[in-house]
């Protein structure tokens, strides 16, 4: 394992960690079995962004792992890297290999949740079970806030707009969250990476990141399925029908809240995936 740590005082930089050529940055907090946490694919997201509430909940009794997916945050953004679904699930076993982690369970919120059901599907020997949080990977027709987000182009006012979207009351999303988010997506390099991950037409792009039905059908991993009835960037409807398909899910609806359960309802989210994790412990 070649894993360097890092000493700065930016808190979205943690650990770093080598997957052939490049570089990978990720928060490593916690003792005991591993679970690892996907982020979405919003604008200037990082794991520390994405998943600072959660994380003290969870670290409490596990090991608590956030990489920035390749592509975002303070990862590398290789060149020549496709981003399709399997490149980004071989990156997931990958840097799961460079930490000798042979099975984890998996949080994965929205894009992350894609990859975590796909994950689930195609290498259940590597997951124990896995949660999906306002998750992708169903096929629907592209919500109007899921077009705002991938076709963000950069100002303070525009992640703000945005901020309002994912969240039921974007009011309640502070000012320091709007000003991290946005000047993560300014730095350089990022906008254009950003750009090469969901191109027109993107309908294509977000189909590519589901599964046929009959394949997830097949999962028998042990599934939480969580949404915000609000949700405008993936509708309630793709967790309704993923937990028609799958055979081992249970389904958590918290009304009033939309795609940022994660900060919207965080002490009861960090409670319901803690007490989802201690019943399917090995």
């Amino acid at each position: 394992m070649n894993t360097i740590i890092a000493d700065t005082c930016n808190p979205e930089i943690g650990n770093s960690a080598n997957i052939g050529y490049y570089r990978v940055n990720y928060l490593d907090e916690g003792q005991g079995d591993p679970v690892i946490l996907l982020h979405g694919s919003g604008p200037g997201v990082t794991a520390y962004a994405n998943w600072r509430l959660l994380i003290p909940e969870l670290a409490a009794n596990y090991r608590v792992i956030a990489p920035d997916i390749v592509g975002f945050g303070y990862t590398d953004r290789p060149a020549g890297f496709e981003y399709t679904l399997e490149s980004w699930m071989d990156f997931v076993l990958q840097f799961m290999d460079t930490l000798d982690i042979g099975q984890a369970s998996l949080v994965g919120n929205s894009f992350g949740g894609a990859l975590s059901l796909a994950l689930a599907a195609r290498h259940p020997d590597r997951v124990r079970s896995f949660v999906l949080m306002g998750a992708a990977g169903i096929r629907f027709p592209i919500s109007q806030g899921l077009k705002k987000v991938w076709g963000y182009q950069p100002s303070f006012q525009a992640m703000r707009d945005l901020m309002n979207t994912f969240a039921f009351r974007g009011e309640n999303i502070s000012d320091e969250i709007v000003t991290s988010r946005y000047q993560a997506s300014m730095r350089p390099g990022y906008q254009q990476s950003y750009a090469q991950m969901f191109p027109e037409p993107i309908q294509e792009k977000l189909d590519a990141l589901c599964l046929p039905e009959a394949e997830i059908g097949r999962i028998e991993k042990p599934a939480l399925l969580v949404h915000g009835r609000e949700d405008v960037i993936v509708p309630l409807d793709c967790s309704l029908h993923a937990h028609s398909l799958l055979n081992n899910a249970d389904l958590h609806i918290y009304s009033g809240c939309g795609h940022w359960i994660q900060f919207e309802r965080a002490a009861e989210f960090g409670r319901l995936v803690a007490s989802f994790l201690d019943a399917n412990r090995p």
